[in-house]
Order: structure tokens, then sequence, then C-alpha cells
């Protein structure tokens, strides 16, 4: 499949796809001056800045969002540090094929700011979840998941790090994954084809 990856930040993500082999074909970024472009440019791939400040509203950014990405025969799309809601003109169109990360074990901690949240409310577990994108936030049916500790001494930035470690394992793989027909979403149901014991966080 010919994938792109939505971005807005630092692209870490992107950077671990990208060294993966992920088929990246399209980088499209929310903001200008990310890392995440330069991420881009140096893997030599396209890559593209659509700002919501230059659309009168959130459902004409959408709508040349979508546009942009059938105008590039994109197939799917991986979201990585891109911190806008999908509008259901771009989810219902990928359905099935959009994946996103959010770096907690979903349900818990939605939304921004997860692992502030996790660390701030003293869990001792928290994590990574790769799930379909749905017109929810944050709902999507989950593919996988690895847990993450958060040991007592530990300071914000150690959980972080520990958190981006199994996000930069995890992430490529199960992009892999789908592009290879592995997994894949029928009805609300996750279906893998096949285990692998990267599925739960171990690499």
């Amino acid at each position: 499949m010919k994938w792109a990856a939505l971005v807005g930040g630092y692209g870490s993500n992107l950077e671990a796809m990208l060294e993966y082999g992920n088929p990246i074909s399209l980088v499209v970024s929310h903001k200008a001056n990310v890392r995440a472009l330069d991420v881009a440019q140096r893997f030599r791939v396209p890559c593209m800045t659509l700002l919501p400040k230059s659309f009168p509203t959130k459902e004409a950014y959408d709508q040349a969002l979508l546009n942009l990405l059938v105008d590039e025969g994109i197939e799917a799309l991986a979201l990585a540090g891109y911190l806008r809601w999908l509008g259901p003109a771009v989810v219902n169109d990928f359905m099935g094929r959009a994946v996103n990360l959010h770096p907690a074990l979903l349900p818990a901690f939605p939304g921004l700011n997860a692992v502030e949240q996790a660390f701030d409310y003293g869990v001792l577990w928290t994590g990574v979840t790769i799930h379909f994108v749905d017109n929810g936030h944050d709902t999507g049916p989950i593919i996988a998941q690895a847990a993450v500790p958060r040991y007592r001494e530990d300071t914000l930035d150690d959980l972080f790090q520990r958190i981006h470690y199994h996000e930069h394992h995890l992430y490529p793989r199960i992009i892999d994954a789908l592009d290879s027909g592995l997994v894949a979403l029928e009805g609300n149901r996750v279906i893998w084809k096949e285990s692998k014991s990267w599925i739960n966080g171990q690499y």
C-alpha cells in the first residue's frame, strides 16, 4: 500500500518508521518548521505543510487534506504526532486503513498529555496503544499494546524515554503487519492472521 504519515512535531516515530523501511510515500504536517519535515527530507520522502489557519473551517481543512491524499494516490495513513482530530471526511474514506499511536494504555488517559496524565495520577503501569482511527477521540479498535512500568523514582522524562522506546519498536512493526495483510479490521474486530510476540511489546 501507499502510505502517508500525518505529523506535527519532533518526528521521532516517523524516523523510526523510515529507518525500519515502512513504505511512507508522503508526509503531511499541520505545522510549519517542525523537525518531522526535516526527517522526511533527509529520507527523501515528499512532504507538505497544510496549515489549518489557511482554511475558514475545520471541515474545509479536512476536505483539503482528503483531496490531497486522494490526488497523491494514498491508500493508508499513519498518524505520528499529528495533534488534530481527523474529521469524518478523512476518517470515513480511510476506515480500516488509518492508524494512530497513543502514549498510554487506552482506554486510560485518552486525549492530549497522556504521559503527563499517567505520571501525575501515579499509576505503576502505563504504556503504548496502536489503534485504528474512528470518528471518536482515541476510541478506535485496538491493534496492539505494550505495557510500560512507571518506577517510584522515575522523573517525567524517564517515563517519556521508556514509552518512546516502545513506540519506536512497536509502531513500525504494526505498519508492516498492516501493509502485508497480517492484520485487518473486520467490523469493529481486529483480526490477526498470525500471532507475533511483539504484539505485546516483546521485540
